[in-house]
């Protein structure tokens, strides 16, 4: 087999490869959400001249 790998752990390989795009998106979103809900706190703050 290719590398010395049966073909189930290609599948196996192909799935977890499938299912952590998603999770990434989704990170990803929740990633920037809290950067800019971050921001704009920081930028609430008294004094702050930025």
């Amino acid at each position: 087999m290719f590398f010395g790998l049966a073909w189930y752990w290609w599948l196996i390989i192909a799935v977890i490869f499938a299912l952590s795009i998603p999770l990434k998106v989704k990170f990803m979103r929740w990633w920037n959400k809290r950067r800019v809900e971050k921001r704009k706190f920081d930028n609430d703050k008294w004094g702050d001249e930025s």
